[in-house]
């Protein structure tokens, strides 16, 4: 077996999430929503494209938010993405430092942990 590389990565949302979804992923951290295949549309849940990634929202009847693991999202201007999230009301914090990254956790609107970070090089 070969090994490429990481397609996507799928965090679960409660039935009747995708606005709340959208609201967050794509308004405020500013991912660009991308059509889910029609074969897999009547699933619900959303698709974001995340560089060379993707990032599925799907739906899970008996959802329960993922309070340990979590995507990490790294971005362009962490301290502009963290004033945003802020500004909307949504709680962020830190945790033990990363070498080489500035990085901050954050909820979604569904309470899955969600980690952003940039290379502290990066700094804008």
């Amino acid at each position: 077996m070969v090994s490429r590389e990481l397609h996507h990565v799928l965090i679960a949302i409660p039935l009747g999430g995708e606005p709340a979804g959208r609201a967050f992923f794509r308004d405020l951290v500013g991912l660009t929503e991308i059509r889910k295949p029609a074969n897999l549309r009547a699933r619900g849940g959303i698709w974001f494209q995340l560089g060379s990634r993707q990032l599925h929202l799907g739906v899970e009847r008996d959802f329960r938010p993922a309070s340990k693991a979590h995507p990490a999202i790294e971005v362009d201007d962490l301290s502009a993405l963290r004033q945003r999230l802020s500004a909307s009301g949504v709680e962020t914090w830190e945790d033990e430092p990363l070498e080489d990254y500035d990085r901050f956790y954050a909820k979604d609107p569904f309470g899955n942990r969600i980690e952003f970070l940039q290379r502290a090089a990066q700094r804008v």
